[in-house]
């Protein structure tokens, strides 16, 4: 049985009796060199600190499930830590867990935050730009990672009078609160909280689908706001689901996708290595860098790719053979959705549908604009789009 073991800055007193107890009864102790200090003398184990990178420690805990061993992990390790990284690898079963309260807990009690309307995000081994997806007018987020990078990535997105403090050593003797990035200890893990506020003009971004069209770089390649809200809903993102973004273009449709469901993942597929660019800018400017970005055109660059859950074709739909590749590799119960603005295209719709089902509808939209001294109404080029379901 393997026990982990929630520590934080209050050290061994701060441990309950079953925590203690499955420190002392374990042969061998796994932490980092900051954790392991925090043990008394009386903890006869051999004492093994995490190597860097941990990943071959890691796998040589997996591939000894039944060896007895304590290993510590940060507050709660259910929260970001090794605790949920050997869950998902060995099951719940395998593991004797005892939390500690987190420093999200801790943070939140010290500034009387309700920690149910509070945002986590952690930055910690990832980019510091995947915060922007969580800021809002009002909103209030806990941050793990650096004060420097948090207050960059405010100022970049125009959150730039928010307030931000710095909090270190929850819970610890050396608890520290202060205002500000100054407040910020050098090389040293903290967490800051944000209490978001936009500077005037600021772009405000929710996570509905649907931004604005100027929230995104582009060439004209961008299926444009109101058909991606449509676009966005038939294809449903959901959590730990992966998405084709197939022609993505300046990549709002994979974007949206990982703003409105932050376990979803997405793979966007662009022939022309310019726009691939743009939509690697665009994905880091509005939060979602995880997004993979692969520079080939289909169907033989989606060669390699896990499955998908869903598929987005917004290019080349004229091609039956992309349209019967996609269909072949979804997952069952998976959704694909194509959108045409061509006649060519929008006959091949029409074959898909005679073929695999589906739903077709066509997408008007139109704008008032001025026509000199008045106002008529400009018609978007009109879609239609194809939806179906495996």
């Amino acid at each position: 049985m393997i026990a982990v073991v929630g520590i934080g800055a209050d050290g061994w007193a701060g441990l309950g009796e079953r925590a203690r107890a499955a420190v002392l009864g374990a042969p061998e102790v796994i932490g980092s060199v900051r954790q392991l200090e925090l043990l008394p003398a009386e903890v006869a184990a051999r004492r093994r600190a995490w190597p860097s990178p941990i990943g071959p420690l890691v796998e040589e805990i997996v591939a000894e499930p039944g060896a007895d061993r304590c290993v510590l992990a940060s507050g709660d390790p259910m929260l970001y830590g090794i605790g949920a990284t050997l869950a998902r690898r060995l099951g719940v079963q395998r593991l004797e867990i005892h939390p500690h309260p987190s420093a999200f807990a801790l943070a939140c009690a010290r500034l009387g935050w309700p920690a149910a309307e509070v945002e986590l995000v952690s930055t910690v081994g990832r980019p510091a730009d995947r915060l922007a997806r969580a800021l809002a007018p009002g909103r209030r987020v806990i941050v793990f990672g650096d004060a420097g990078e948090v207050a960059r990535v405010l100022a970049e997105r125009g959150y730039g009078p928010s307030r931000l403090v710095v909090l270190e050593q929850l819970g610890g003797v050396e608890e520290r609160i202060g205002d500000g990035v100054s407040a910020a200890p050098p090389h040293s893990l903290h967490a800051v909280a944000i209490e978001c506020r936009a500077e005037p003009g600021a772009l405000v971004l929710g996570r509905t689908p649907g931004l604005p069209d100027e929230a995104f770089d582009h060439d004209g390649q961008l299926t444009k706001r109101h058909v991606r809200a449509v676009t966005l809903a038939a294809l449903v993102p959901l959590p730990h689901q992966l998405l084709w973004d197939v022609g993505a273009g300046s990549g709002s449709i994979s974007i949206e996708w990982l703003r409105a469901e932050p376990t979803a993942r997405a793979v966007a597929v662009e022939a022309r290595a310019d726009r691939a660019a743009r939509a690697r800018e665009n994905a880091r400017r509005l939060g979602v860098p995880e997004l993979e970005v692969r520079v080939g055109r289909a169907p033989e660059a989606l060669d390699g790719l896990e499955d998908p859950d869903a598929v987005f074709l917004g290019g080349s739909v004229g091609e039956a053979r992309l349209i019967d590749h996609a269909m072949g590799r979804l997952r069952p119960g998976g959704r694909i959705v194509a959108n045409a603005v061509t006649l060519e295209g929008e006959r091949a719709l029409q074959q898909a549908r005679g073929q695999y089902g589906g739903t077709l509808t066509r997408i008007a939209v139109e704008h008032a604009e001025p026509i000199g001294r008045y106002t008529a109404w400009r018609p978007q080029l009109g879609v239609v789009q194809w939806a179906a379901r495996r």
